[in-house]
């Protein structure tokens, strides 16, 4: 997949599946994470300040809808919840990357995945090739359903080159296992959502 502004070098995808915590399991099954990543060329690399940045946020709704149809794809049942990052190679800049990831991006991703119009948690930063980051997770109805309130390793193994960004939309079928801490429940925050 490419556009005039954004071009696919690679795409990663990661699957993790927690079926107990401290030996324990609950009621609801096995908690699925997946992430999907893109790869893609960051046509500000090197070019010192660049006050526009907008083909950037114009172009990421197209990635986003590929990113999210993947991720729910390999989830293979509802998506509960999200969240969203992004890897700036060392000859850009870290808002070169939230260029990628602004409304634009979150409400393609959103249409794909059956979210409401909830915040989507997110984290950037500029780092080298096979860097880690923690891409947070919330409740794609309501961020103030504590029990889903998670993150998800993501490393991509070479990248981002200095001169490329990666893109990522993370997805899980359920909060985390044994959840106990209070907050909105899940079965409020429905309740909520049909009032």
């Amino acid at each position: 997949m490419s556009n005039a502004v954004l071009t696919i070098r690679k795409v990663w995808s990661q699957v993790e599946e927690i079926r107990t915590v401290s030996l324990s399991e609950d009621d609801r099954g096995p908690l699925r994470k997946v992430a999907m990543c893109a790869v893609v060329n960051n046509p500000f690399a090197g070019r010192g300040y660049v006050e526009d940045l907008s083909s950037v946020v114009t172009a990421s709704g197209d990635v986003a809808a590929y990113l999210g149809a993947e991720a729910a794809r390999l989830l293979g049942e509802p998506v509960e919840s999200y969240g969203k990052g992004g890897i700036a190679g060392t000859a850009g800049e870290q808002e070169h990357v939230n260029a990628a990831l602004t409304s634009v991006f979150g409400d393609a991703f959103r249409n794909e995945i059956g979210g409401g119009d909830a915040w989507i948690t997110s984290v950037t930063k500029v780092a080298a090739p096979g860097s880690s980051i923690d891409v947070p997770l919330a409740y794609k109805d309501d961020v103030w359903v504590r029990s889903h309130y998670d993150a998800f390793t993501v490393t991509i193994p070479d990248g981002p080159m200095p001169d490329e960004l990666v893109i990522i939309a993370v997805v899980a079928n359920r909060g985390r296992i044994n959840a106990r801490l209070g907050g909105m429940s899940l079965a409020e925050a429905r309740e909520k959502a049909t009032a």
